[in-house]
């Protein structure tokens, strides 16, 4: 019996032209890619990523690194909360443009990685980021995310749909209770579903901060691993807190932080201040090295405290206290 053959098509390397990585949010949400933010439910990765749309939809940032100079489409697309209750006053709260959030109507029926709605959506919506919370109930009727084949089926689907229309794709997913395991064998399902991502973000508790949620990036194809981030949770709502000093093992383990780096960068620059008005900057920088402490958390810190910076015949001092006599 013949088998049908299929043409062999050669594309030289030649005929490419090359094209750089663009962001959403760098280095943490590439355009035209898979990425998945996972996390044990409850941990705040919903929340997260309803107010970076909120952000996105008014054309503001949430961090450094998102340069987002106009309004955002977005699909924001979940199984598990209620549009009118709960998805939408959230939305709000966070200051939201709801009117460039959108909804594919699932009442006549569910949608899946597979369902040609989404490219219909991105094409009349014009959706620069689609969202599908959580991965599981996007599977559809009778596939097994657990099976690596089914899994790249649908992947390279949608991968497929992020490189054609520039649209970021982000997959929220929970994690399995494997405790210890590495963080790519905690997330739901196949592993074919993390290798295929450009880029994964673990969000979890910090351990004796009850109010406060890490994000860590755990895989970046792209570019340089990101500076982990920290948000707060609390009943004024979200507060976006930036940098943060925590390792996927202190999130995954519960393990508290050795030491909160930015704590004692500020506690460093508080304990200068009880005896000096003004130090030259490079001594600063040379007790923060000896203290592990980088340079972008001391500015942090310094920001933080309102300190200033000065310069006196070529070099530059910080004034840890105005002279005020």
């Amino acid at each position: 019996m013949e088998e049908n053959k299929t043409e062999l098509k050669l594309i030289q390397m030649s005929e490419i032209e090359t094209e750089e990585i663009s962001w959403l949010w760098f280095p943490f949400i590439p355009y035209g890619k898979l990425t998945i933010i996972q996390g044990d439910p409850g941990d705040g990765k919903t929340t997260m990523v309803l107010n970076l749309a909120a952000k996105l939809s008014r054309g503001e940032s949430l961090d450094d690194g998102m340069n987002c100079s106009e309004p955002v489409n977005i699909i924001y697309q979940t199984a598990e909360d209620g549009l009118a209750d709960t998805v939408k006053p959230r939305l709000e709260e966070a200051g939201a443009d709801c009117s460039r959030i959108s909804v594919i109507d699932e009442s006549d029926k569910s949608l899946s990685m597979a369902d040609e709605r989404i490219e219909e959506a991105l094409i009349a919506t014009k959706a620069k980021l689609l969202i599908l919370d959580p991965i599981q109930a996007y599977l559809g009727g009778g596939m097994d995310m657990n099976r690596a084949n089914e899994a790249r089926d649908m992947t390279k689907r949608l991968g497929a749909l992020a490189e054609k229309y520039k649209c970021a794709i982000v997959l929220i997913g929970h994690m399995n209770k494997a405790s210890g395991n590495k963080a790519a064998y905690r997330g739901m399902g196949s592993i074919d579903f993390y290798a295929v991502a450009r880029s994964v973000l673990l969000v979890g508790r910090i351990e004796g901060e009850p109010n406060l949620r890490a994000m860590v990036q755990i895989k970046n194809n792209l570019a340089a691993f990101g500076h982990s981030k920290a948000f707060e949770l609390s009943e004024d709502g979200f507060n976006w807190i930036g940098d943060y000093e925590i390792t996927a093992d202190e999130v995954l383990g519960g393990i508290a932080p050795k030491v909160n780096k930015q704590d004692r960068a500020t506690d460093l620059l508080k304990e200068l201040m009880k005896d000096r008005r003004i130090i030259p900057s490079n001594e600063i920088f040379e007790m923060a090295r000896e203290e592990d402490i980088s340079k972008r958390t001391l500015e942090n810190a310094k920001q933080s405290l309102g300190i200033k910076a000065k310069k006196i015949n070529d070099t530059w001092y910080w004034v840890l206290k105005e002279d005020t006599e």
